[in-house]
């Protein structure tokens, strides 16, 4: 997966529409091989963004758990405490 695409199930609150739209941009980004795209493929390009945009709120909509929703603050300093011991010298 790529580390710019971060979990957006079972948080509290959940996830916003522009969280959303930047998963989607960043895996259409992964998957084109390119953050900008020319001005020939611009309109693909977006069109990709805003299909995954729709099927990721589909997804997120429908998923079902029956464990409690995550605090993004604790994930958050999770994630900051693996970063340091990763790139601890």
């Amino acid at each position: 997966m790529c580390r710019n695409i971060r979990p957006l199930n079972n948080f509290e609150p959940p996830a916003t529409d522009g969280e959303v739209a930047a998963a989607a941009l960043q895996y259409v980004r992964k998957v084109a091989g390119t953050t900008q795209p020319s001005l020939a493929n611009r309109e693909a390009f977006d069109a990709a963004v805003a299909e995954v945009t729709v099927a990721t709120r589909r997804l997120l909509d429908s998923l079902v758990t029956t464990a409690p929703p995550k605090d993004r603050e604790v994930e958050a300093a999770k994630a900051r405490a693996r970063a340091e011991a990763r790139y601890a010298r």
